[in-house]
């Protein structure tokens, strides 16, 4: 997600943030610098010239050229700069309560991830708490409706097909649906095209019309680069959209799109697709995605993919077989599964500070892990709670099982064992932390 713009800016950081002092010549190259990443990056040429502009002016005021930390006091006005460029603050859906229903209507151009994403915003909201009903009424693209059924049964979110040809009954009956049994959130997909045409929109604002959405959400490619921006003014001249779903977030995407939309379009992106599994959609965080692309990392992110995959009374138990060496290969083995639940390595490395943008996607081997889990899975139980026991025949019954060498098990298991060692030293220096604090105060 933005690796090359993270690096760009990663450059311009670590220059600035390396002098005692900096003067207006300093400023200028640096500001020279983030310019050229933002145009290479696909940023509209109005906006870029509005951040460059904004932080030329912040950033030559005597405030900062005579600050304790000149390099610092730069960044940060980079980093506010990049903030309001993306939109300030995240904005959340606004529904209404449980006691009526909300219509979230989607909109969108075909291959942008609409359907995926009307999927993926139902299990988001099921996590929330509310009851929703998805509405298939995209009834030209071939297999639209089946997509969203197959989609629906995956994340356990009932869908409304209805009969016949015209999207709008549809609509009709899914909100009767939707009233009758009480659903809270009624998400309507509707009908795309390969590129914006007259009957789409009429057929658009009609069913706007029919169905008053409380949320109309754009879902838009964020590999379009500036397309996705121009599809989003055009939506929103002609049937008016509430706020943006950037899809594909998680490709190699130069990111023209996420920093130009708000400032063109005055339209805040919601959420953003983060992988195509069912979770796979995550709030927009302006002030997190800009510390990202800056190389600072995004720890609350971090913070709670973690809480989301791991229980508080779990992460005690673990902390505890680490600090007394009962940490064993079965632990191992569901470390590396709640890992991989948290996304791809990529990207829990980009919400690392320090990290983000250094380093690249040929430097993770995803494949390492599956290799792993292979050879952890070809042992029983027993040899994971006591690795002691796992001898030359036993090793070489495992790299048969897992489609692997001898050797690898071995790799695997003094791997362990140095991990073992490294983690109980790292719970044992905390805990003696913990406890000097604890004098302290």
């Amino acid at each position: 997600m933005l690796e090359k713009l993270t690096r760009s800016f990663g450059d311009v950081v670590r220059t600035i943030s390396g002098k005692a002092t900096i003067s207006e010549k300093n400023i200028e190259e640096a500001v020279d610098s983030i310019k050229m990443a933002l145009l290479e990056a696909d940023v509209n040429l109005r906006v870029v010239r509005r951040f460059v502009n904004a932080t030329i002016e912040e950033a030559k005021g005597e405030k900062v050229l005579r600050s304790v930390d000149p390099g610092q006091q730069f960044i940060k006005i980079v980093h506010d700069r990049m903030v309001a460029l993306l939109g300030d603050s995240r904005q959340d859906l606004v529904l209404k309560g449980p006691d009526v229903v909300s219509v979230v209507l989607l909109l969108g151009l075909q291959g942008s991830g609409k359907t995926t994403s009307a999927a993926k915003l139902a299990a988001y909201l099921k996590g929330k708490g509310r009851r929703v009903l998805l509405a298939a009424c995209d009834l030209v693209r071939p297999a639209a409706a089946e997509q969203l059924q197959a989609l629906g049964a995956q994340i356990g979110v009932e869908v409304f097909r209805g009969e016949g040809t015209d999207p709008l009954a549809v609509a009709r009956a899914a909100m009767a649906r939707a009233k009758k049994e009480q659903y809270d959130t009624l998400i309507v997909d509707t009908t795309g095209r390969m590129q914006v045409d007259e009957a789409m929109m009429d057929e658009l604002v009609r069913m706007r019309d029919l169905v008053r959405p409380d949320e109309a959400l754009l879902v838009a490619d964020a590999m379009t680069g500036q397309s996705a921006v121009d599809i989003a003014k055009a939506f929103d001249e002609r049937v008016g959209i509430s706020g943006v779903i950037l899809s594909k977030f998680d490709s190699d995407a130069r990111g023209g799109a996420a920093l130009s939309l708000k400032s063109i379009t005055g339209k805040p992106i919601k959420f953003v697709g983060v992988s195509e599994r069912p979770d796979g959609l995550e709030p927009f965080y302006p002030d997190r995605v800009a510390g990202r692309i800056l190389g600072m990392g995004d720890v609350v992110s971090l913070v709670e993919k973690a809480q989301a995959t791991i229980e508080q009374a779990e992460a005690e138990e673990l902390e505890h077989k680490l600090a007394t060496e009962s940490f064993s290969l079965q632990d191992y083995l569901d470390q590396i599964r709640r890992v991989r639940k948290m996304g791809s390595l990529q990207s829990i490395v980009d919400m690392m500070p320090g990290l983000a943008g250094q380093v690249s996607e040929d430097q993770i081997d995803e494949a390492d892990m599956k290799r792993e889990e292979a050879i952890l899975l070809s042992m029983t139980r027993k040899e994971r709670l006591n690795h002691l026991i796992i001898g030359p025949t036993r090793r070489s019954r495992i790299a048969r099982g897992s489609g692997t060498s001898v050797a690898e098990v071995a790799r695997l298991l003094k791997k362990f064992e140095k991990s073992r060692l490294m983690m109980k030293k790292v719970v044992k220096n905390k805990k003696m932390a913990g406890k000097m604090m604890g004098s302290m105060r």
